[in-house]
């Protein structure tokens, strides 16, 4: 008994180090990238900071996405409805009258809208809960079905939010979209919100709310005869899917400056699918990955459109559309290879990284 008690408790100990361990290393990897970013944001120029801050983008994206895609295994396509909602509320906040009343040309604004001018950091948030409250709305009647119902149903929900931003000319400015945008994204920003995605998402997943998602996303029956709620569940994953999304969309409409309903068409949720399979359903370290292959690997590909001399001997004529060509002959080889994504359903461990210099190696933890 009593040597039940020491075992016990020295396991304890040692899980109470690993943990401490890991907190310390975790902090250093933090620290460490906000040095990076720091050092990006006076050295770099304006091209890079750009594609930095479109990666930081797609990772709150893609990580958001693979919450309600992967880890609770509900095959959902409505990410550009959500990020069209952040985006477009966010940036009626920030407007200032003068620059709506710029903006709005054919017919004038609401008047509920026209005066009201927020700083940037509550309209990030009015954007993510606007997208949130549209998903708990939403989701009352979308999880009553399941499977290819629901990508549908989710589909379709997309396209009417899209055609809706193209038709109330009164809020959205219809087809012309919002112009005059101000510019208040940075680096500080985007990579602030995706390591707080990342944070709230982690805890959650490694929760016991988290793992009755895992258990939905394997048997759905199996989980409710367990006592899992499963549609409250499913719902509170997709609200908090929506809600970063939406802080994404807010993101992304501050740093381009511009927006209309066609940067919110279907073409951008087939590209957070595209990211997430990549990474692997349900790893969320794969989505990270992903995430900065995809964006950082699409623009280094745009070198192929343009004219390139070998040697001084010849000049091979740039080919438009080519990038697209080579990017789907990479990806069509990453899934005959990587059938299950980069990562599978593992995640990146401390224990793992340290194992690859210690000699001890161990697989990376599987969710």
């Amino acid at each position: 008994m009593k040597d039940d008690i020491r075992f016990i408790r020295a396991r304890q100990r040692w899980s109470a180090g690993n943990r401490r361990r890991n907190t310390i290393l975790t902090l250093i990897a933090v620290g460490l990238l906000c040095g990076a970013l720091f050092l990006a944001g006076r050295f770099a120029d304006e091209y890079h900071i750009r594609i930095l801050n479109m990666v930081a983008i797609y990772i709150t994206l893609a990580v958001s996405y693979n919450l309600i895609n992967g880890i609770t295994g509900q095959f959902s396509l409505e990410p550009n409805a959500f990020v069209a909602l952040g985006a477009y509320s966010a940036s009626l906040m920030t407007m200032t009258p003068l620059e709506k009343e710029m903006n709005f040309i054919i017919d004038p604004c609401v008047p509920w809208l026209a005066h009201v001018c927020v700083p940037f950091l509550p309209a990030i948030i009015i954007g993510g809960l606007t997208a949130a409250i549209f998903a708990l709305l939403m989701g009352f009647p979308v999880f009553r079905v399941r499977g290819d119902y629901l990508a549908i149903v989710t589909l379709g929900f997309g396209e009417v939010i899209r055609v809706v931003a193209n038709n109330m000319q009164t809020v959205t400015n219809g087809p012309l979209g919002l112009k005059g945008i101000a510019m208040y994204t940075d680096l500080r920003w985007t990579w602030g919100l995706a390591l707080l995605t990342l944070f709230v998402i982690v805890r959650l997943v490694n929760s016991s709310y988290g793992r009755a998602l895992k258990a939905i996303r394997e048997n759905e029956l199996a989980a409710e005869s367990m006592g899992i709620n499963s549609f409250r569940h499913k719902l509170l994953a997709f609200t908090l899917a929506a809600f970063f999304e939406g802080m994404a969309g807010a993101m992304l409409a501050h740093l381009i400056t511009t927006i209309s309903p066609m940067l919110f068409t279907f073409f951008l949720t087939f590209n957070l699918l595209i990211i997430i399979v990549l990474g692997g359903l349900g790893s969320l370290t794969g989505s990270v990955i992903a995430a900065i292959a995809f964006t950082w690997g699409s623009e280094l590909l745009r070198a192929v459109e343009e004219p390139t001399n070998v040697f001084g001997w010849f000049t091979i004529p740039g080919i438009p559309g080519m990038r697209m060509v080579i990017f789907a002959v990479i990806l069509i080889a990453a899934m005959l290879f990587w059938r299950e994504g980069i990562m599978g359903r593992k995640e990146f461990s401390w224990q793992w990284f340290l194992g690859l210099f210690s000699g001890k190696h161990k697989g990376a933890k599987s969710i």
